[in-house]
């Protein structure tokens, strides 16, 4: 069995539909995935974020519930090529999150159940750009697709939204992730089709 899901087929586009350079649109949502999925009961969730002096600030699943929450329709962009336009998504603001959090960092490394990461320059989860997300379509997250939470920055590719999400360390410099360690983009702006190291 392979620890990196295949691709996918069948290309398709709309007419009028705006996308990235190189991107077909899909109706479904397909999975890929290095290795196996975490399921992680909500009771044992917890969302942390460590800022660059080492201070923890931490949330319970049902802590994350009881703050104020976003609804999200946005476009999201994989890597591999495909598009999915207008999904719906629930969850809390980075900024909400961010916003009793002293810190001076420029960088953020988000980390995962399972051990995946993904780094962000800070300014990129900041001005209504980022949430941790904990509803799709209407209902929770399935484990498939990062459940129970995930990080959602829908601005970039869409490795950068990292499923299971864990916690999010805050850095003075830059961290490459797991996927940018392998020659993925630094940054990846789909606009930019910044995929691999060197576009």
């Amino acid at each position: 069995m392979a620890i990196v899901s295949r691709g996918f087929h069948g290309r398709r586009r709309e007419s009028g539909a705006q996308l990235p350079p190189g991107q077909y649109l899909v109706k479904d949502f397909p999975v890929l995935s290095a290795g196996p999925t975490p399921r992680i009961p909500t009771a044992e969730w917890e969302f942390t974020i460590t800022t660059e002096t080492g201070q923890d600030h931490r949330w319970s699943w049902e802590e994350m519930l009881d703050l104020p929450h976003e609804t999200p329709t946005v476009d999201i962009h994989c890597v591999t090529k495909w598009s999915k336009l207008g999904t719906n998504w629930q969850g809390v603001s980075l900024d909400t999150l961010l916003s009793g959090v002293d810190t001076t960092a420029g960088y953020a490394l988000a980390y995962s159940y399972g051990g995946y990461s993904t780094n962000l320059p800070l300014q990129d989860l900041l001005d209504g750009q980022a949430w941790v997300v904990y509803r799709y379509e209407g209902g929770d997250i399935p484990p498939e697709h990062g459940g129970p939470a995930r990080l959602l920055v829908p601005h970039l590719y869409f490795w950068k939204s990292a499923k299971w999400l864990r916690g999010i360390r805050l850095l003075e410099r830059n961290e490459p992730g797991f996927w940018e360690t392998a020659g993925y983009h630094d940054y990846g702006d789909p606009w930019r089709e910044q995929r691999y190291q060197g576009d």
